[in-house]
């Protein structure tokens, strides 16, 4: 019995990718720019953003807010849900409060081949003008994909809001 755990053990480990593994298709870890150029004005034909999903989760000091950024009490259960997903792990008040800010999901696909690089450039509400951007590297863009963004923990607290956001393809 001790032998047939271990020999599955063994075959499920080797079998299993490991977190470090990349497919092909699958994304790099997204990336804060230290300096931020403009993306182009128009995007290339061949890339189209089919969905945005943003959520705002948490409140700031001295804002009377809820986690969906309104004033008074989240009924639609829909939002709560989306809460839960984003708190899912977090047990301590200070693990929750790592977690709020704001979080984007783009949807996107493209009929292009080869690398292709997705930037979220936003401003912060303390910041104003300062333009910040984040980037996500793909090995072979082709096809439909789901890249995440958030500006969370204390990028978010200290930076404050975002007042303005951007996305394209660099």
């Amino acid at each position: 019995m001790k032998v047939c755990l271990l020999a599955g053990a063994i075959l499920l480990t080797t079998l299993v990718p490991h977190a470090h593994a990349r497919f092909p298709g699958q994304a790099d870890d997204y990336r804060q720019l230290a300096k931020v150029n403009a993306l182009p004005v128009a995007l290339d034909p061949a890339f189209e953003f089919r969905k945005t999903k943003r959520f705002t989760l948490g409140t700031l000091p001295g804002r009377k807010t809820n986690s969906y950024g309104t004033p008074g009490a989240v009924k639609d259960p829909a939002i709560l849900a989306e809460s839960a997903y984003r708190l899912f792990g977090a047990v301590t008040e200070l693990d929750k409060k790592r977690r709020w800010g704001d979080y984007f999901d783009f949807f996107w696909r493209t009929r292009r081949a080869g690398p292709v690089t997705v930037r979220f450039e936003y401003r912060q509400d303390t910041l104003r003008s300062f333009t910040q951007a984040r980037e996500v590297s793909y090995a072979e863009g082709r096809g439909s994909h789901k890249t995440a963004f958030a500006v969370i923990g204390g990028d978010y607290i200290s930076g404050g809001r975002l007042l303005a956001g951007r996305w394209g393809v660099a």
